[in-house]
């Protein structure tokens, strides 16, 4: 209804902006379109459908990667970490997801890391309260990471990281 209101002219302008702003680069063509034209629906689908491409790749591009996403509590409600063991490559990131059986959080334990590792600086001692709240790390130093959740430390709330 949009496209059908506008003069030729106007409508113009419209397309080349259009995807000027999703492309992110120039107008590769200018289409003057006429009032209920069959085209002009067909090539602002195929615009749009290019622009769609375009932004989605854009923005798998720009999120960051994480080696791993662990879990804070299971999926039914289990506390523990999931999964409770992983094996990543030194320099990469985890992501660590609040999931169920809230609050949580993620502290390394000093007698569980590798020399020379401030675990006050890899710990992330906040609670997480909701679901989805995130904290990553990046693990630089090989060797083995054990780490719990303090409030379910006594249920068995614990994790193993083992970096190459």
């Amino acid at each position: 209804a949009f496209l059908k209101s506008m003069d030729t002219h106007a409508l113009d302008i419209v397309m080349s902006a259009f995807t000027t702003s999703f492309t992110g680069v120039r107008v590769v063509s200018k289409t003057t379109v006429a009032k209920k034209t069959v085209s002009t629906k067909a090539c602002a689908s195929m615009d749009f459908k290019k622009a769609a491409v375009i932004a989605a790749t854009t923005l798998a591009m720009s999120s960051p990667a994480f080696a791993a996403t662990i879990k804070l509590g299971g999926d039914n409600g289990e506390l523990g970490f999931y999964p409770p063991s992983i094996t990543v490559k030194a320099g990469e990131t985890i992501e660590f997801v609040n999931n169920k059986a809230f609050p949580h959080n993620v502290v390394f334990d000093e007698d569980n890391v590798p020399a020379g590792v401030n675990v006050d600086a890899i710990s992330h001692e906040d609670y997480l309260n909701g679901p989805g709240e995130k904290v990553t790390n990046k693990f630089d130093t090989p060797g083995t990471y054990g780490y719990y959740c303090e409030p379910h430390q006594g249920a068995g709330m614990a994790g193993k990281i083992i970096v190459q």
